[in-house]
């Protein structure tokens, strides 16, 4: 594969989009790839990915899925501004992302609560710290209307350590969605939770979005809740230099009910693509490692 040039500028690109990922590369230097251990090489720059090239309109939701391994989280926390990409650009309404910034809400895995304050707490410290002008009634208001918004009117006043991790997540999207962002970016948000949590959690995720309109970007290894709640899927390669392979559009009318889905022609066509690529790139991961030397 061949690199852009380090001096190379990054062109503004002219479209509508909100969203721009421009010929985006993430590379760690003096990683040693499973190509290198699998032809005995010294260790040389590790592209996690690369060459990624999307765009998203503004109030789209978006699910990224693929492989473990192939770079999903490191794509989201390039688009966050967490990290910035080695090569290329992130673009965000025409203006290039450098660091995180109040435009981005991000719900984490692992919900990211500070333990010593309450739910009403936690939410507040968001808006407070991205709208520290913001009278304090205000904050209170805006504070009451997402704990409606979420569902967790009477649990105001408990700590992270008296919640189940439903509830806990759930604070974490009242607290993203509390800073107003313009685009709400969600890594596996779900992926700790049993079934039935998660399931009714989706619902509530696509109930809010109804609502809220949200650009928002998803990355998960469901296929089921990819299918349920995006307007486009986004099909990652396997890593080293993952990319994406393909986006598909969902065409299911909103709002959606997941025991519908399955009534429409298109959702067993998807899934059974999606299955196919999941299963084709996983495939290739486990033979490329059992190939490998020791």
């Amino acid at each position: 594969m061949t690199l852009p040039r380090t001096d190379s500028p990054v062109s503004k690109v002219d479209t509508t989009a909100q969203l721009v990922l421009q010929d985006v590369f993430k590379i760690y230097p003096g990683r040693q790839s499973w190509q290198d251990k699998l032809l005995r090489r010294t260790s040389s720059d590790y592209v996690a990915i690369g060459d990624i090239n999307l765009e998203i309109a503004a109030n789209t939701f978006v699910s990224i899925i693929g492989p473990s391994g192939c770079g999903k989280s490191t794509l989201l926390n390039i688009i966050a501004g967490l990290t910035l990409p080695s090569r290329g650009a992130v673009l965000i309404n025409g203006v290039e992302v450098q660091r995180p910034g109040p435009d981005r809400g991000v719900i984490f895995q692992n919900y990211s609560l500070m333990p010593w304050m309450t739910v009403a707490e936690n939410i507040r410290f968001a808006v407070e710290t991205v709208h520290p002008s913001m009278p304090i009634a205000q904050q209170k208001d805006v504070v009451r209307e997402y704990i409606e918004l979420v569902g967790l009117q009477g649990a105001e006043r408990k700590h992270p350590h008296e919640l189940s991790g439903g509830m806990k997540q759930r604070v974490g999207i009242a607290r993203a969605l509390a800073i107003d962002p313009q685009m709400l970016l969600m890594d596996e948000p779900f992926g700790a939770l049993d079934a039935l949590t998660r399931g009714f959690l989706q619902d509530e995720i696509e109930r809010i979005w109804e609502q809220r309109r949200k650009t928002v970007v998803l990355i998960t290894h469901s296929i089921e809740e990819a299918l349920l709640l995006s307007d486009k899927i986004v099909m990652m390669s396997r890593g080293p230099a993952a990319q994406i392979v393909e986006v598909l559009d969902v065409p299911f009318p909103r709002p959606r009910k997941r025991e519908r889905l399955d009534q429409y022609p298109a959702y067993h066509e998807l899934k059974a693509e999606l299955e196919s690529h999941l299963s084709r790139e996983t495939r290739a991961v486990e033979e490329s490692r059992i190939r490998m030397p020791a």
